[in-house]
């Protein structure tokens, strides 16, 4: 069984078809369908199904996969702990990762991390909590910033406690008040965030059993935003998502100053793979760091 046709059937899963999985592999297509076919005829089962729109995996395809993604898991980290012994610093972490943590965290942790160890390669995969969770449980990322609570079978590394926060436009009454009530929420027009993008605002505002006048769902931060500067309604926000957004509307803290725990998540930290854990270590420096400079 060679570790290459493994990678090769991976990346043809990943991305649904065998041309894209080439021309990401820099091979060609008849290597990649040579590959599959290869192991396909060494299992002694197909795979994937071939067909116009692409490839999909078959049943025994997808019994198959975990333990492919496992083989590849812990030969990365035999190649990392190798370089650790040498004195080297190589590898790759793959990182699931949400729209705020995305903007406002990953270019300054990447920049950072890049600079102390060039020779680690990362690769993003974004997508909601559940994506996520899903992601790791597969071992289809090595970590994952999520919020609490996450999965009982998922270690965590704490980052941050970010404050939920209510905005308002600028001339709105609610403006000279230091904290908003429940009950102020329930009077006003409210802008909801989507399913996809608002998971942690829901979970405030159903703890708090309000019942709100929804008047918009948007999917986007800067459509909430840009909707309450314009005087359609109010909305709750994550501190960390109205980074650099606040200019233009007003923010008042909600009555009990609720907040989400944001996290690192991954299956194992004991079995991390050193380019991991050394992500971990740099994220909560550089958070501390960036919070420190913002008091």
């Amino acid at each position: 069984m060679s570790l290459a046709k493994l990678e090769i059937f991976l990346k043809a899963v990943e991305l649904g078809n065998l041309s894209r999985a080439a021309e990401t592999l820099n091979l060609t297509q008849s290597g990649v369908s040579h590959a599959v076919r290869s192991l396909e005829s060494e299992y002694g089962f197909l795979l994937l199904s071939r067909n116009k729109a692409g490839v999909q995996l078959t049943e025994n395809g997808r019994r198959v996969l975990k333990y492919a993604r496992e083989i590849l898991n812990y030969n990365e980290q035999l190649k990392q702990e190798i370089a650790a012994i040498n004195g080297l610093e190589a590898g790759a972490i793959r990182i699931g990762t949400f729209t705020s943590v995305s903007i406002h965290w990953l270019p300054g942790i990447i920049n950072q991390f890049r600079h102390e160890h060039p020779r680690i390669e990362i690769s993003l995969m974004e997508g909601d909590y559940s994506d996520i969770e899903t992601w790791i449980h597969n071992g289809v990322i090595d970590l994952g910033f999520m919020s609490l609570p996450s999965s009982d079978n998922l270690e965590v590394i704490p980052l941050k406690n970010d404050r939920m926060l209510c905005i308002v436009p600028q001339n709105h009454p609610l403006t000279n008040q230091s904290k908003i009530s429940y009950a102020q929420l329930e009077k006003e027009p409210f802008i909801m965030p989507s399913y996809q993008c608002g998971y942690d605002v829901r979970q405030v505002l159903e703890k708090a059993s309000v019942q709100l006048n929804v008047q918009f769902e948007a999917g986007d931060d800067h459509a909430i935003v840009a909707m309450v500067e314009s005087g359609l309604g109010i909305s709750v926000m994550s501190e960390l998502a109205l980074q650099g957004q606040s200019r233009n509307v007003s923010v008042v803290e909600l009555e009990d100053c609720p907040f989400r725990s944001l996290v690192l998540s991954l299956s194992s930290i004991k079995q991390a793979s050193p380019a991991a854990k050394r992500f971990i270590e740099l994220t909560n420096k550089w958070i501390k760091s960036v919070e420190q400079q913002t008091r």
